[in-house]
């Protein structure tokens, strides 16, 4: 049997019309007859999303399928159950907001399409190796991509083994390149100097300043209030980041933090802090105008409006159709630490607040050509070697 995610319908009841989740269950006789669970008032929950939210935060899928798992079953039912157990209330890994969709879309629209009808432990290694590389021959996808779905139906099978619904994971032995052909774009202090330079608007200046200075993500800079900038403590307080139009959790544990904030940091704002219209303590640092306040700037239309076009004017080459954007200041500001400052890659991590310091070093760090030539000579000057050039 299938993991049932059963389908809504609003009806008539004495208290107002509501919305019941319709699903199915094994009578007495071996009959499958459909039952219902109440979910809420239509008044109080106007769209199908809406009542799918409910749902959702009622567990009630966990209850109509609260069935132990059956033997022999399909890889669906595996994959239905992993959603519900690892990013339900008992998660051991909570999810953001973020990642949830994204990983629903990897599990239904690739691993459910392609083997959902299969027995979960009749599915073979190689069958599972030869279709993950389809998809980079055939579909396009990039292997990063598909070492993540790869991960993903791995992790289903880890769950099942765990609740005793599968007692192997085929996964285990097959392998993809996980390598990212990504490079970020790095910008020069004086490029990045030269973009403030270009930008009018003292919201759009303190906004680049900010991030260039301090790293932070894009829906960190998004979310922060006046009450997150501690001026005595020189500090900034990182406690959230702005996801689907609301607050939600940082990205890692190791993201809830502080980042510095230096005079020369702290005056600027101060400036744009007097220049705003919306100061106050609970107001947004970087606010959409057009929103009046009510919510932060669209980040994505400031970068293809202002960032973007400025950082061209500035000299940083983007081709087109090439990833930029807020990020790539957070990347400028690893590069310039770690190869130019000299600062200890330690230091740079907690500025960036990684979890793993082989993420600031690895990935947010790029070999520099002036550095690495620097090296050379200094080994061919103790070899001895005659540096004049013939």
């Amino acid at each position: 049997m299938a993991y049932q995610r059963g389908s809504l319908k609003a009806v008539n009841r004495k208290e107002g019309e509501t919305w019941v989740l319709r699903y199915r269950v094994t009578g007495s006789d071996g009959r499958r007859v459909e039952n219902t669970l109440p979910v809420g008032l239509l008044k109080d929950f106007p769209s199908e999303n809406a009542a799918w939210r409910e749902v959702d935060k009622l567990a009630l899928l966990v209850r109509i399928n609260e069935a132990p798992c059956p033997g022999r079953i399909r890889f669906d039912f595996l994959a239905e159950h992993y959603l519900k157990a690892d990013f339900g209330a008992d998660a051991v890994r909570p999810k953001s907001v973020n990642t949830i969709p994204i990983v629903e879309h990897y599990v239904r629209d690739y691993l459910v399409d392609r083997f959902g009808e299969s027995i979960a432990e009749d599915v073979k290694p190689l069958e599972i190796q030869k279709w993950l590389k389809s998809l980079h021959e055939v579909n396009g996808l990039a292997w990063t991509t598909i070492s993540k779905i790869r991960g993903l139906m791995h992790r289903i099978y880890k769950i099942g083994i765990l609740h005793e619904c599968v007692a192997k994971n085929p996964v285990e032995h097959v392998e993809t390149r996980s390598k990212s052909n990504y490079r970020a774009i790095i910008m020069s202090p004086a490029q990045t100097l030269a973009i403030l330079h270009s930008l009018p608007s003292p919201l759009h200046y303190a906004l680049v300043l900010t991030c260039a200075a301090t790293a932070l993500r894009s829906s960190e800079i998004l979310a922060l209030r006046w009450q997150d900038v501690l001026w005595q403590e020189n500090r900034i307080r990182i406690s959230k980041r702005w996801a689907k139009g609301e607050d939600g959790e940082t990205k890692t544990d190791a993201s809830d933090g502080y980042v510095p904030l230096h005079p020369l940091l702290a005056g600027p704002l101060r400036e744009w802090q007097q220049k705003t219209a919306y100061s106050k303590e609970l107001d947004f640092v970087f606010p959409s105008m057009r929103a009046k306040g009510k919510k932060p700037l669209y980040s994505s239309s400031f970068v293809a409006d202002y960032l973007r076009p400025a950082a061209k004017k500035a000299g940083v080459h983007i081709a087109d159709g090439q990833r930029f954007g807020l990020h790539n200041l957070r990347h400028s500001l690893s590069n310039w630490l770690v190869n130019k400052a000299k600062t200890d890659p330690k230091t740079v991590q907690g500025i960036l607040r990684h979890a793993k310091i082989q993420t600031t070093l690895d990935l947010y760090t790029q070999e520099d050509s002036d550095e690495t030539r620097a090296a050379q000579g200094a080994f061919l000057s103790a070899v001895g070697m005659n540096l004049t050039v013939q």
